[in-house]
């Protein structure tokens, strides 16, 4: 028994170690980010203003999203970090979620502000110093690809949703320094002044593409939704595979934040059974095969009675 508490023990030590390490990489990286994406905004602000361009505009309009999307996915960094509270068991972890949703509803307002100012340049193109702008989006293009690389070089891309989420405004600023480019480059070898209301359109529809895959992310975290990595019928095959369960119920699996899974069942086992022996075996099979580290097991006999789940 006082050896399953302390091999418990040390793995839980462990990840809580490999998930401070993922904080701190993920913390220098947007924090990087924020100063690259923070300078070419003003940049392609005053470019925009001084060329006379929308894409040019509509780059820098999305830009500050993105400086307050990467300022607001540092806080949740910095949210998480800290201890849970008695009125708060789980900490502040959901914290990054909720910025990581935020940040994909304000991708859809930028694109609609982006559509509308577009829609009056197809009425009437203004004139646009097309090499100015060639110049100040070359110069963006660069800076948010830096900020991609940083942010996928040092941070976890991959299985964290708040700084994916920050990874797609910069992935979509990029796209709009390759429109403004595209636009520039039309405008100032053939004088067509349609494509920069053209080029941002197309743009926006790929931020919007990226960002309804956030949103529908972080909506079902948020839904406590059975991670999308795990099979559920998996779980509970494995579960019924151990000698002397006789079935698994109330099983919910759900993310408390990205990387940090949650399990709970109930196994109800054969009377003459070692509960403890069993539960251990229990335990033992979800961290290896499904890495939930964080499961709540309830043991029951025949004789043990409860209310049904209403969920």
């Amino acid at each position: 028994m006082h050896h399953h508490h302390d091999h418990s023990h040390h793995a839980h030590h462990h990840h809580a170690h490999d998930h401070d390490a993922a904080r701190k990489g993920n913390k220098r990286a947007l924090t990087i980010s924020l100063i690259i994406t923070g300078g070419i905004m003003l940049l392609e602000f005053f470019g925009g203003l001084f060329t006379n361009s929308l894409a040019l505009l509509s780059d820098s309009g999305h830009m500050l999203s993105d400086v307050s999307a990467l300022a607001l996915s540092l806080a949740a960094v910095w949210f998480a970090a800290r201890p849970p509270s008695p009125r708060k068991t789980y900490g502040f972890y959901r914290f990054e979620i909720l910025a990581a949703l935020f940040n994909g509803i304000t991708l859809f307002f930028i694109v609609g502000f982006i559509v509308w100012e577009a829609y009056e340049r197809f009425i009437h193109p203004p004139a646009v110093a097309g090499g100015a702008m060639v110049l100040i989006a070359a110069v963006g293009l660069a800076a948010n690809l830096l900020s991609a690389w940083v942010l996928l070089r040092k941070g976890d891309v991959r299985h964290n949703v708040n700084l994916r989420s920050a990874y797609l405004h910069v992935i979509g600023d990029a796209l709009g320094s390759v429109g403004a480019l595209l636009a520039g480059l039309l405008m100032h070898f053939f004088s067509w002044y349609l494509a920069d209301p053209l080029i941002s359109v197309l743009v926006a529809l790929l931020i919007l593409k990226g960002a309804w895959g956030v949103i529908k992310h972080t909506v079902h975290i948020l839904m406590e939704g059975t991670p999308i990595t795990i099979d559920q019928d998996e779980v509970k095959s494995t579960l019924e595979a151990i000698d002397g369960v006789i079935n698994v119920h109330d099983l919910h699996i759900w993310t408390i934040t990205s990387g940090l899974d949650s399990l709970s069942c109930h196994l109800l086992i054969e009377d003459n059974r070692d509960s403890q022996q069993i539960l251990q075996q229990a335990i033992d099979r979800i961290r290896q095969k499904f890495q939930i580290e964080h499961t709540t097991i309830q043991v029951e006999k025949s004789q043990l009675t409860h209310a049904e789940m209403r969920v």
